[in-house]
């Protein structure tokens, strides 16, 4: 039987998700702030994140290892375990933005304990170190948006920040490689919708650097070229 076509992903634009995250800095300024700016700005999955833990987190070397992943079986019982595939299980880099997320974290943590200890545990818990809920993230993205009247989405949705990847025009490669897909079709299969949008933009820079190339007396990309139609 064939698999039932799976529905179009809502994507927040860039203006959106940016909106999103001063709305939650400005408001609530909490962890759940920085972790929303975490997913946002590496592609994480939401288990990852929860599963994160402070000796995979190198903020001078502005990289993360994706060790752990949580889940919850019956929104009750959490599980950490070892993500599902290799290409999951691997180093993903920090902007700018995430890292000043993670350093108000890690300065959170270390007012907690004693001076000069190594940072230990997970980097988003409970105030006593036990995981946070994933549906707790789930909640807390649905109340929190609607506050600001953005369009219902998913915290999975969150990782699709890779079409604002593909807008800015960065290499389908790039952006699979970022997101830890296990091969560039998963990529395509799941943002195909976007192609079309840099497909364009990748012929016009082709014609562009043709015409660049060519002698001063050649036809310019979009003029008519003197050869016959086609039938």
């Amino acid at each position: 039987m064939p698999r039932p076509a799976a529905p179009e992903r809502i994507c927040w634009t860039p203006s959106q998700a940016a909106a999103f995250l001063r709305h939650n800095h400005d408001t609530y300024g909490d962890q759940l702030a920085d972790a929303f700016e975490v997913l946002l700005g590496t592609g994480m999955r939401r288990g990852e994140l929860l599963g994160l833990h402070w000796p995979e987190v190198h903020l001078a070397e502005r990289i993360l290892l994706v060790r752990w992943n949580l889940t919850a079986v019956d929104n009750n019982d959490l599980r950490l375990g070892h993500p599902k595939t290799k290409a999951s299980r691997n180093w993903v880099s920090l902007s700018a933005r995430v890292v000043a997320a993670l350093e108000r974290r890690a300065a959170a943590a270390r007012a907690l304990q004693p001076e000069d200890a190594p940072l230990e545990g997970l980097v988003f818990c409970q105030p006593d170190g036990a995981p946070l809920c994933p549906q707790q993230l789930l909640v807390t993205l649905r109340r929190r948006s609607a506050e600001i009247g953005l369009p219902r989405i998913g915290v999975h949705d969150l990782r699709h920040a890779a079409s604002i990847m593909i807008s800015s025009e960065v290499p389908l490669a790039v952006v699979s490689k970022t997101l830890r897909h296990s091969t560039l079709s998963t990529t395509v299969n799941i943002y195909g919708h976007l192609l079309p949008h840099a497909a364009r933009d990748a012929v016009t820079a082709l014609c562009q650097a043709l015409d660049d190339a060519s002698p001063p007396s050649a036809a310019p990309c979009g003029e008519a070229s003197g050869l016959p139609e086609a039938a």
